[in-house]
C-alpha cells in the first residue's frame, strides 16, 4: 500500500512537558486547561465551531516509541493485543481527545479537559455531537473492571522513546 501522508494543522499547547504524569484519558483531566493554535491557513475552517461546547481532537502521538503488537496497558499488569488498548505505540500514531472548548479567539482554541502532551501536531477537528457519537456500551473488554481508575490513573514512563 502506498504511504499516506497528513501535514498538521496546527499545535496543541498544555501543561505537559513530558508524558510521566500525565491523565491517562480526558476524564482523568478534568479541569486541566490548554490551547489549541490552528495554523492561519486553515483559521476559516473555524467558523461555526464556537456553538460547539466539545470538540474531538485527532493528533499524532509524536513522542511515541516504535509500535508494539503487545502492550501492558496503564490499568493493567497484564500483557494485552495493543488494539484492545489505548496505548500510544500504534502503527500509526494517532491520538483522540473529547475536550469541552471554552472558547475560539481567531485561530486559537481555548480547551479544557485536555490530556495531550504540549507541543503535539494537530491532525483535525471535528464538532463532538452525542446523537452521533454516544452510544449505550454493552462491554468494554478487559476494561470493565479497571474503569474506576480511568479518572485517576496517570502515565508512567512504560511508553516513553528511549
Amino acid at each position: 500500500m502506498n504511504a499516506i501522508v497528513y501535514r498538521a494543522i496546527g499545535i496543541i499547547h498544555t501543561p505537559f512537558t513530558h508524558t510521566t504524569g500525565m491523565p491517562i484519558q480526558p476524564c482523568g483531566a478534568i479541569g486541566i486547561r490548554g490551547s489549541v493554535e490552528v495554523f492561519p491557513e486553515y483559521g476559516d475552517g473555524l467558523k461555526d465551531l464556537a456553538g460547539f461546547s466539545h470538540i474531538i481532537l485527532l493528533y499524532h502521538f509524536h513522542q511515541a516509541p516504535t509500535f508494539r503488537l503487545h502492550v501492558v496497558p496503564f490499568l493493567d499488569s497484564e500483557e494485552r493485543g495493543l488494539f484492545a488498548t489505548r496505548a500510544p505505540v500504534r502503527p500509526n500514531p494517532l491520538g483522540l481527545s473529547v475536550v469541552r472548548l471554552r472558547a475560539v479567539r481567531s485561530n486559537v482554541l481555548d480547551v479544557e479537559n485536555v490530556d495531550i502532551l504540549d507541543g503535539t501536531p494537530l491532525l483535525d477537528i471535528k464538532p463532538y455531537v452525542p446523537d452521533c457519537d454516544h452510544w449505550k456500551v454493552e462491554s468494554t473488554g478487559w476494561l470493565a473492571s479497571k474503569r474506576r481508575r480511568l479518572r485517576t490513573t496517570r502515565s508512567d514512563a512504560r511508553f516513553e522513546r528511549s
